[in-house]
């Protein structure tokens, strides 16, 4: 069980440690149950808690019990940590809701089966029962008003426009008493989380010391940027969902092999669970012809693997490839419309004798006129799924489709149509 700190160090998850050295003679000595917190803010997890995760899979490897702890209760509140504005109050449906659909997705990343099994806890469990001045009386009480103001996450936001509201500032006490609560039932005595969190996780440990004179620790997690400057998970659509049915898995996918050169390393360090001495091979071959993207079909197959199960990602791999191939074949329409999203699609019908070449190209606004039509295709200036048309092809059939429905049209280099026929 020795050499967590070190693993999550190499791997890039370690931005500060309350006790360095305390936390390494803990972890070496004994297995720990270490907790990370997560509110149910969506009905699914996206890539950036894919971070705390697999910090916590780090654990778990090492020998130690790793906690979720879903924030049944907190996600009622808002973590103001790292926000500019106050979060919109979730109603305790669309909590339960979140809570339920996000439940599930922890397993593909934790084991929940096993000696050291992930646990999974939900802190409205405990908040439920407790009253208001009975809260105030238990935890409330062991807080100085300066020392919370002296805060980051406080400052920031007082010193803001918006300012922070009574029910945003309570929320470093709730996380507080989560902390202790997990010690004194389950004896956690490591809390991880994002660099926002440190005023938070801080706040945990100074209670269990005044109030069960116990030693606590923290490690906070780089809140991870990508090499271009944008937040980890963002794109023009929207976040990178972990649920199939927001990001698909080929979406998911061409996220990662999307990724910058100088991204590579240090993402198969954090999303991978591949030995560091396989990771610098990866690096290496990706360095010496960066053109073929090696490191990042990796990561991209890696990850995918992990979150869709290796069918999809195999899937998603083979769709990318056909794209950048001489022909588009055993995809399905899914497939193929993922592949070209933002593509203009036209409807046509198929009679047995098959469609005119020229026609089609009309009809798909690639060609002005018929005769411009066959003129382009004399030139070898027609593809279809991605293969020239020759210049004596003079019709489509049902044998020209890529999927089951669908096919695809080019002019040139740039101009595409999707062509379903219905």
């Amino acid at each position: 069980m020795a050499g967590i700190f070190e693993t999550l160090e190499q791997r890039g998850f370690v931005k500060d440690c309350t006790d360095v050295e305390g936390f390494k003679a803990l972890t070496a000595r004994e297995s720990v149950s270490v907790y990370c917190g997560l509110d149910p803010t969506a009905e699914s997890l996206h890539i950036g808690n894919m971070v705390p995760l697999m910090g916590l899979k780090h654990f778990q490897r090492a020998g130690h019990r790793p906690i979720v702890l879903m924030g049944g209760a907190t996600g009622m509140i808002g973590d103001p940590s790292g926000k500019s504005d106050e979060r919109n109050l979730q109603t305790p449906e669309q909590v339960r809701r979140n809570l339920e659909a996000q439940r599930p997705q922890f397993a593909r990343i934790l084991d929940v089966e096993g000696p050291n099994a992930a646990c999974i806890v939900n802190n409205n469990d405990w908040f439920e029962p407790i009253t208001f001045i009975e809260f105030l009386r238990v935890t409330g009480k062991h807080f100085r008003i300066g020392e919370m103001l002296g805060k980051e996450s406080v400052r920031a936001r007082l010193n803001s426009e918006v300012g922070l509201s009574y029910t945003e500032f309570s929320y470093m006490l709730l996380q507080a008493h989560d902390f202790r609560h997990l010690y004194e039932t389950m004896g956690c005595r490591v809390q991880c989380g994002g660099a926002d969190q440190w005023g938070n996780i801080t706040a945990g440990m100074e209670l269990i010391r005044k109030t069960c004179g116990a030693q606590a620790y923290g490690i906070t997690y780089p809140l991870l940027m990508t090499a271009d400057g944008k937040k980890l998970g963002k794109t023009e659509k929207g976040a990178v969902w972990l649920d199939a049915a927001r990001t698909s898995p080929y979406e998911f996918y061409q996220y990662w092999v999307r990724c910058e050169d100088a991204d590579v390393d240090r993402f198969l360090k954090m999303f991978t669970l591949l030995e560091l001495d396989e990771i610098a091979g990866i690096v290496r071959e990706h360095a010496a012809a960066p053109e073929s993207r090696a490191g990042q079909k990796r990561l991209a197959w890696e990850v995918t693997r992990m979150i869709h199960g290796e069918a999809e990602a195999n899937k998603a791999r083979d769709a990318a490839a056909a794209l950048y191939s001489t022909g588009l074949e055993n995809l399905t329409d899914a497939q193929l419309a993922e592949l070209f999203p933002d593509v203009p699609s036209i409807e046509v019908t198929m009679p047995e004798a098959g469609l005119p070449v020229a026609d089609v190209l009309v009809q798909a606004g690639l060609a002005p006129s018929k005769n411009e039509a066959r003129k382009l295709q004399q030139q070898g200036g027609v593809y279809l799924n991605n293969a020239v048309v020759p210049a004596d092809k003079r019709v489509f059939t049902r044998a020209d489709l890529a999927s089951e429905t669908m096919m695809l049209l080019r002019a040139g280099k740039k101009r595409y149509c999707l062509v379903r026929v219905v």
